[in-house]
């Protein structure tokens, strides 16, 4: 079995793995949100899509047991087991430089893109395109008037997911480095996550 991974805060990786293995994400300190991309590693044209996964599953937060699904309409990812209260996003797109400047930051931020494109291109892999990432853990309100709102998540110290590949995927994991909006907590932290690997 393979060794656990820490991913430190507002830091990201990308995984390699084979259909049917399993994988538990777990936040180490809670409230940390991580973004998750994949791709099918036989046609990386191929990739876990959130917008497709909304319109399959017909509702906005996957469960125990849904799958998401690629741009193709395949699944890619089973949600497995989740420990935690079980709130998640496919609505929003990750953070990138223009998003902090937004936020009144100067100067450069660590950002969610670039986790994406700096793990990616240690495997010599060049995406496509930058599908908008599945927000584990992220907690995005919606009100009557139909406006979003970014809470501090419910994901306490110790509680995970779990996912399964539905096929030989790049797993690509972010530890959103926000630290002005409440996306990580009231503290604004970016914190570690530990990835491990599960039998099958």
């Amino acid at each position: 079995m393979k060794s656990p991974i820490t991913i430190p805060g507002g830091h990201g990786t990308a995984l390699s793995l084979n259909f049917k293995e399993k994988i538990q994400i777990v936040n180490l300190e809670g409230s940390q949100v991580v973004d998750a991309w994949a791709f099918c590693q036989s046609n990386i044209n191929e990739f876990l899509s959130t917008e497709h996964t909304r319109s399959c599953l017909e509702k906005l937060i996957p469960a125990v047991g849904d799958h998401l699904y690629s741009n193709f309409r395949r699944p890619v990812i089973t949600v497995i087991e989740d420990t935690s209260p079980g709130i998640h996003d496919l609505l929003l797109s990750a953070c990138d430089k223009k998003r902090y400047q937004l936020l009144g930051h100067e100067g450069y931020h660590r950002n969610c893109i670039d986790n994406f494109t700096e793990a990616l291109a240690e495997l010599g892999l060049e995406p496509p395109e930058v599908p908008s990432p599945f927000n584990i853990f992220e907690n995005v309100r919606i009100s009557e008037e139909g406006k979003l709102s970014i809470e501090p998540p419910l994901v306490r110290a110790g509680e995970s997911i779990t996912l399964q590949a539905e096929q030989d995927l790049i797993l690509v994991l972010s530890s959103c480095p926000m630290d002005i909006a409440l996306t990580n907590g009231p503290d604004r932290r970016a914190k570690p996550v530990l990835v491990e690997w599960l039998s099958r």
